[in-house]
């Protein structure tokens, strides 16, 4: 018998920058017809117990995850870790980190957003998301929500993208540096969305490399922002790596309007097969 069942292995909760929370985003799921999700929120776990629950409830598998922040040759690349223990010390250290930075880096972009003309404070946006984990998202949402600037891509591409004048750094890790951490978790590492980095091909295979050689295993070779050639491309490139193939929608809510959860821009079908290799190397 033919299994029909789909699954999404790339969402965000508003523990980091989703607008649903990790109750209604599993009721969306269950709405949408997925028989499994990965939440997996911006260098954070703090939603996996809510998510865990309404996934008992609803009768949805849960893949507990994250998507880690990472650096290489001044390019941002974000790194999958599915299944991955959050009590562990190391992990549980570094995301408290990131969260404890998150929290005066947001004071400071909101300081010289001040500084720029903006009416925006702490309190706005507090006030606006009190149940939620402030981001840059939520800065944006503000700036547009209040008639300040005229879209989302505005306020990123002038003033708070990476470079922009009211950007603050924040601190990274090396996409090899985030493998290890997740597989010392006991998690299962995966490159997420490749089509949006401004690697060079030859740059993107040496860090597949050496992603790989440090214990990562899949790559996020079907994604909302693919083309069917990219698709086609990073399918073949897993292949030839020996990677698993992951993929997903990166739902983000309202924050990404267009990306529907499970589907994307409507150009995604993930089988459960691939949530099953996975689950299989676990096992192995």
């Amino acid at each position: 018998m033919t299994d029909t069942r789909v699954v999404d292995m790339h969402v965000h909760s508003n523990a980091s920058d989703g607008t649903f929370a990790p109750f209604a985003l599993l009721a969306e799921a269950k709405k949408a017809g997925l028989s499994a999700m990965a939440l997996t929120d911006h260098d954070t776990m703090d939603g996996i117990a809510e998510a865990a629950a309404a996934a008992e409830e609803l009768g949805i598998e849960l893949v507990p995850g994250v998507e880690f922040s990472t650096e290489y040759k001044d390019c941002e690349i974000h790194v999958l870790g599915y299944y991955l223990s959050e009590e562990y010390p190391r992990l549980r250290a570094k995301l408290e980190e990131f969260r404890d930075f998150r929290s005066t880096r947001n004071v400071r972009m909101v300081e010289r957003l001040a500084e720029e003309g903006f009416s925006i404070t702490m309190k706005d946006l507090t006030k606006r998301a009190p149940d939620s984990v402030l981001t840059r998202a939520h800065i944006a949402r503000f700036l547009c929500e209040t008639g300040q600037v005229p879209d989302i891509k505005t306020v990123f591409s002038e003033y708070i993208g990476e470079h922009c004048r009211c950007y603050i750094e924040r601190p990274k890790i090396s996409p090899v540096e985030a493998v290890v951490l997740i597989r010392e978790a006991g998690g299962l590492a995966v490159l997420a969305h490749p089509v949006l980095y401004s690697l060079s091909d030859e740059d993107l295979r040496q860090m597949i490399l050496e992603m790989k050689d440090a214990g990562m295993c899949g790559m996020e070779a079907v994604y909302s922002e693919n083309s069917p050639e990219d698709e086609t491309r990073f399918r073949q490139m897993a292949d030839s790596y020996g990677l698993l193939v992951s993929g997903g929608s990166d739902f983000h809510g309202t924050n990404k309007p267009d990306i529907k959860l499970g589907t994307g821009k409507d150009n995604l079908h993930i089988p459960y097969s691939s949530l099953q290799a996975f689950k299989d190397l676990r096992q192995a």
